[in-house]
């Protein structure tokens, strides 16, 4: 009896052990939904690859006006910070000093001139009447001789009118050139001297910008350009942009000039200067700007948004979405930025698919469901860099 007891309990334990297995038995988890993504192809083309510089605007021609003689200030006759034209009076110097000794320079000529008027009386008198010997040879040479004398008197005497006239002229203080005029550095009344500023005057339209090149970026150009004559006509070609300090672009363009003569070795710097057209004058000298330019041309390059580039410790990476809908992380060589794009130069081949949109939600291996990126504001806005390096 007690053993058919053991089997029965036995038995029942079976049961309670199979029947707990079966209760703790979960039911299939159903297959998780392929992530979104937004992907671009990586589009292969010519892009101009752009550089930007900061800038100093300054006057086409600058002209720093300053008497030529000294005296008490009487006028000024133009407005500060107005146009001006080439020989507008600008300031007049009282005249009374300059008028007398012009004055007394004519007087001293119409001296000379009489002393030379008897001179060629004797001379004409005496030559007949020594070839005849009534007079003495010496008699002649020495009124030859005054004649001479008194012919360089009135020499000097003319340069003295013309040096007292000058002297009068210079009085009144005119502008060289058209342009935009400073504020007065003297007042009237005031006693100036020669050879102390006034004011000054810029012309600006056109205006000039001076901006620095490293050496580095020189010589780069150098190499691409090796040939004199075709870097001479390139360089014509190169249009400039104008960044102003509002973040507006200027709406003309410029055109390079020159490179100064020798890299400053201060700074290992090259100093260029480019020009732009100023009509109405809007542009003033001692701006700040930023110059932008595209030296160079990258052929074939390969591009992608740049939020599609993901970088991580100094190395960067893209997700590449296979023909599979599968993602594989790829590590890629970037080079420069273009706009809102990335210039790749290993890594990708044309036509392939990397993940603009979702770069966070991926890794290596998921299955994704793609969707064409959409370039919205933001997303064609640079991220984590400008455009181009300021210089």
């Amino acid at each position: 009896m007690l053993r058919i007891l053991n089997s029965f309990l036995q038995i029942v334990a079976a049961l309670v052990i199979v029947v707990s297995f079966a209760g703790c038995k979960q039911p299939p988890k159903a297959e998780a939904k392929p992530t979104d993504v937004e992907v671009v192809a990586v589009e292969q083309k010519d892009v101009p690859i752009y550089s930007v510089w900061v800038g100093t605007l300054d006057g086409y021609v600058n002209a720093q006006i300053q008497p030529r003689v000294t005296g008490y200030l009487l006028r000024q006759d133009y407005k500060e910070g107005s146009y001006v034209k080439s020989g507008q009076l600008l300031f007049e110097i009282d005249p009374r000093t300059y008028q007398a000794a012009l004055e007394q320079a004519l007087g001293q000529l119409k001296q000379a001139e009489a002393a030379l008027g008897k001179t060629q009386i004797d001379v004409k008198r005496l030559t007949p009447l020594a070839k005849d010997q009534v007079v003495s040879q010496q008699e002649l040479d020495n009124a030859v001789q005054a004649n001479l004398g008194n012919e360089a008197a009135v020499a000097a005497a003319k340069a003295q009118v013309a040096q007292a006239r000058l002297n009068l002229d210079w009085t009144k203080v005119t502008s060289p050139i058209d342009g935009i005029a400073g504020i007065a550095q003297a007042q009237v009344g005031d006693l100036v001297a020669a050879n102390v500023p006034l004011t000054s005057i810029s012309t600006v339209d056109p205006i000039k910008v001076f901006f620095s090149v490293s050496e580095q970026e020189h010589i780069n150009w150098l190499r691409m350009n090796p040939d004199p004559e075709k870097r001479a006509e390139r360089e014509q070609n190169i249009r400039l942009q104008m960044i102003l300090a509002d973040g507006s672009l200027y709406p003309h363009t410029g055109r390079f000039s020159f490179a100064d003569r020798q890299v400053d070795v201060k700074t290992g710097a090259l100093r260029i200067q480019g020009v732009f057209p100023n009509p109405g004058n809007a542009l003033r000298p001692g701006q700040f700007v930023r110059v932008k330019a595209a030296p160079k041309t990258a052929l074939g390059a390969l591009l992608v948004p740049q939020r599609a580039v993901t970088e991580l410790q100094g190395s960067y990476q893209v997700a590449v979405v296979g023909s599979d809908n599968h993602v594989h992380v790829r590590p890629v060589k970037v080079g420069d930025r273009v706009g809102s794009q990335w210039i790749i130069e290993s890594g990708l081949k044309p036509g392939e698919r990397v993940v603009a949109e979702g770069t966070q939600k991926v890794k290596e291996g998921m299955a994704v469901n793609p969707q064409p990126f959409t370039r919205t504001a933001s997303a064609a806005a640079p991220t984590g860099a400008a455009q181009a390096q300021t210089k």
